[in-house]
């Protein structure tokens, strides 16, 4: 597996920003604001290969939200996640002004700050927010950075390679029968902060299987429509079939379906649809704060110690505690994903474990020097950050140098 140049480890944040937002008046009928926030969302079709064919301009995004301006000052910002709420609570919409219900003050983030991901990251966990303002030095409206916008500008990073779906996934996922209406939907999302429900229907064992999905996306389109939200199933609405993802599939392929699919999350399912989890765009984000990369090392130094085992029986990962039974690509630090070896296994086993070792002490040092020294100036992050890819890409080599053993039948 070919490593991605170091020096590309993270985006270019510039390409994040949406220059052209959607932007309102106080006076805006929230109708309105609805429905330019659903009008402004690519319309996709998939075809029967999975192919997807959109309207949506290359290295382009709508996000998800409208900001609301008086002249050049930024007043408030509305969101899906707002529509949401509103909605839960039963309330007629057609009476509503956007400044009545918009949030404010907003949170933004300087053009100059945005030039370090790790700035951006943190006001979004900070604040539980998905959408920032980026304003310049003036405090003038540059554009708006979301969580689905930084997520679609991610480069083949190979800190995505090295995790898997179950390292970032929630296991706590919102579920409901088909036969739930719109508007209980749209109240567990608000009741529970999440960005969507899970639709389930029991099978022959009573067995709870995932069949489809509502977002928050969704009751902006259904609001814009008008259905009756208390009359309409669950079941008339959802989106299906659903695509899943296995526990053990890496973080790379999570994003790959994400950008193929047009959706900002996927479905986890195992042992036969008896475990149930949920990836996001802000799951995939994740990988890029210091303290997730430490489980970088972890899912290594675990390798190391299986090397070390007296047996050598074929490597097996089952930290995540489940037992997947969708076949998925792993991580390439297992057996099965390193190419063009007809027994990778015993080639994993022969490895030069010396050589390895000292690779992942010096990603280990690399790591806690960038936890520990959180006030570090951009390029010094940047310049840390490539010493850890740079030993990645050096253990990727020792890896791939290791000659293939004969095989054996016994």
């Amino acid at each position: 597996m070919p490593f991605d140049n170091p020096l590309n480890w993270a985006p270019d944040l510039k390409d994040a920003i949406e220059r052209h937002p959607l932007i309102v008046s106080k006076e805006t009928p929230l109708v309105d604001a609805i429905a330019l926030i659903s009008q402004a969302h690519h319309h996709t079709c998939l075809l029967a290969d999975g192919e997807a064919l959109s309207d949506l301009p290359v290295g382009g995004v709508r996000v998800s939200c409208v900001l609301v301006m008086e002249g050049r000052e930024l007043l408030g910002i509305l969101t899906e996640r707002d529509v949401v709420r509103l909605t839960a609570k039963g309330i007629d919409l057609n009476d509503v002004m956007v400044a009545d219900v918009m949030v404010h003050p907003v949170i933004t983030i300087s053009q100059e700050a945005l030039r370090d991901i790790f700035a951006a990251l943190f006001l979004f966990r900070r604040y539980r927010i998905r959408h920032l303002p980026v304003v310049d030095d003036k405090g003038q409206l540059v554009g708006i950075v979301s969580h689905e916008s930084l997520r679609r500008i991610l480069r083949p990073a190979n800190l995505l390679r090295f995790r898997r779906v179950c390292d970032v996934m929630t296991t706590q996922v919102i579920h409901a029968p088909m036969t739930a209406s719109v508007l209980q939907l749209a109240q567990l999302m608000a009741e529970n902060r999440v960005s969507c429900v899970v639709i389930v229907q029991q099978d022959g064992e009573d067995n709870l299987q995932p069949v489809g999905i509502v977002t928050e996306r969704d009751i902006v389109q259904f609001q814009r429509l008008q259905i009756n939200l208390l009359q309409t199933q669950a079941q008339t609405v959802m989106s299906t079939p659903l695509f899943l993802l296995s526990p053990e599939d890496s973080l790379w392929t999570a994003h790959q379906e994400m950008q193929k699919r047009r959706v900002g999350r996927l479905v986890v399912s195992w042992n036969w649809g008896m475990g149930l989890g949920i990836v996001t765009q802000t799951s995939l984000l994740r990988v890029f704060d210091p303290m997730e990369m430490y489980g970088v090392i972890e899912n290594l130094q675990q390798t190391i110690q299986q090397l070390k085992a007296e047996n050598n029986e074929p490597l097996r990962r089952d930290s995540c505690g489940v037992s997947p039974n969708i076949p998925g690509d792993s991580l390439p630090i297992q057996p099965s994903s390193i190419e063009g070896v007809t027994n990778p296994s015993s080639l994993m086993i022969t490895l030069n474990r010396n050589q390895l070792q000292a690779s992942l002490e010096q990603i280990s040092t690399s790591v806690k020097q960038l936890i520990d020294a959180p006030d570090l100036s951009t390029q010094q992050q940047q310049t840390q950050l490539k010493s850890i890819l740079d030993s990645l890409e050096l253990l990727d080599k020792q890896i791939n140098s290791q000659p293939t053993p004969t095989q054996s039948n016994s």
